[in-house]
């Protein structure tokens, strides 16, 4: 398939999401460019189900370049928390829901053994091998309705690294018979790894 303007009504949605941005924070409408790229993106990820620069420039037999795409992700100043909270309203509004249930739900994505430069990456247990990978906790914000469910915020979770090195030390020295008042006693836990049933 080829990928040369966005959907009608995806073109559409976008309109319908800059009106509402406009009305609920003026001056966060996406600009022309944004807008456009963010209806490649949608296009894109229609035709291909997937999140791919590289698949999405070849179905649009190079007029839209991974480099580009990728940097407008990266560096352009979308106001991606406004976004999310628009398209949300306009979907609630579309089908009439007024009520529901907010739920979490999280999975691990197992990642690569030797990355660090994915953010929140950190060692997990693999249960295919029985052995250890570097992943991502992805945890998603879901409203829960009679009707559908739609995710409304996600967050990545990460186990504080200094509450992680006091658990395996204290494990050790409890083995070893020292009592619990010589053993250092737990850290504070650090605002950005809090628990996951805390996130909010």
């Amino acid at each position: 398939m080829l990928m040369n303007a966005p959907a009608t009504f995806i073109q559409s949605y976008i309109d319908d999401l800059n009106d509402a941005l406009n009305q609920l924070k003026p001056g966060a409408a996406l600009t022309r460019i944004q807008a456009a790229w963010l209806g490649t993106c949608l296009t894109g990820i229609l035709l291909m189900n997937s999140v791919c620069w590289a698949k999405f420039e070849r179905a649009s037999l190079g007029d839209c370049k991974v480099a580009a795409l990728s940097w407008v992700f990266r560096k352009a100043s979308i106001p991606w928390d406004w976004l999310l909270r628009v398209s949300v309203v306009l979907i609630l509004k579309r089908y009439g829901i007024t009520e529901g249930v907010l739920a979490f739900d999280e999975s691990d994505r197992a990642r690569s053994k030797s990355t660090k430069r994915i953010y929140k990456v950190y060692k997990q247990k693999h249960k295919g091998s029985g052995g250890y990978v570097n992943g991502q906790t992805i945890v998603l914000l879901l409203l829960v309705t009679s009707s559908i469910t739609v995710p409304v915020g996600f967050f990545f979770y990460m186990p504080d690294p200094a509450l992680k090195q006091w658990d395996k030390e204290d494990k050790r020295l409890k083995k070893s018979g020292i009592a619990k008042k010589d053993r250092p006693i737990k850290p504070e836990r650090t605002v950005p790894t809090r628990p996951k049933q805390r996130l909010h």
